[in-house]
């Protein structure tokens, strides 16, 4: 179940116009009218970006008299910061081994090899 929702919350910050969406809904609760402003596209085409933000978590939208704002939901941003994060560990794990493999490298002469003083 927690995969799918990723799936479908990383899916809908494939498309950049949904992610600068939500980089504005960071700051704070938006209109769809207001989240149309600065972009060159009908508000329909930006409540379809918001339709699928809706789908995957990221937003909903409440009443406040005559406005339906948007509002970002910041516990799916936290799902996706825990998934990544878990990567980042294993990855720095990883490679923090290598560095202790290579280290050891460096302190062992290689057998059979010659330096340039003992070749000359």
């Amino acid at each position: 179940m927690a995969d799918e929702r990723l799936s479908r919350v990383f899916s809908a910050l494939a498309d950049p116009t949904r992610r600068d969406i939500v980089a504005r809904l960071a700051t704070g609760d938006a209109t769809v009218n207001e989240l149309a402003e600065p972009y060159d596209v009908t508000v329909q085409a930006v409540s379809k970006h918001i339709r699928v933000l809706e789908d995957a978590g990221l937003v909903s939208r409440s009443r406040d008299a005559q406005r339906r704002p948007c509002h970002l939901e910041g516990e799916v941003l936290d799902l996706m910061t825990r998934w990544i994060e878990r990567y980042r560990r294993e990855a720095e794990d990883r490679f923090r081994r290598l560095d202790a493999v290579l280290d050891g490298m460096e302190e062992q002469p290689v057998k059979g090899a010659t330096t340039k003083k003992a070749a000359s």
